[in-house]
């Protein structure tokens, strides 16, 4: 398996920006489909974004259609998620993925949390109004 550690949380104000940074070490890292997931307290992990894995293909959530953006660079091993005008609903830990499925499997995009093999610790995001 990949081990993922993620980095780049914090405190931001409403309407700000943020990067969060996902590391992965132990694989090939463009062997996997990368994602971010968020989970907020009392509440069920949810999809955020997922990338392909050369990148030429992504997905987001409607909650993050629009304001967040997940890239990755192969070379480093690392997956980025740039938010911008966040909510105060966007708190949450923040989760990476990882999964050597494609984007797209059996017919369908992976976007559930049961898809992904891989998880990273999380780092937690807070957004104050």
């Amino acid at each position: 398996q990949v081990q993922l550690v993620e980095s780049g949380g914090g405190l931001v104000q409403a309407g700000g920006s943020m990067r969060l940074s996902c590391a992965a070490s132990g694989r090939t890292f463009s062997s996997y489909t990368m994602g971010w997931f968020r989970q907020a307290p009392g509440k069920e992990r949810e999809f955020v974004a997922a990338i392909s894995r050369l990148a030429r293909g992504t997905a987001y959530a409607e909650s993050a259609k629009g304001r967040f953006t997940i890239s990755r660079d192969n070379a480093k091993s690392t997956v980025y998620l740039q938010m911008n005008s966040l909510k105060p609903e966007d708190t949450a830990a923040y989760f990476c993925a990882a999964d050597e499925r494609g984007l797209y499997y059996g017919g369908r995009q992976i976007n559930r949390e049961e898809d992904f093999g891989s998880w990273g610790q999380g780092t937690q995001v807070t957004v104050s109004s």
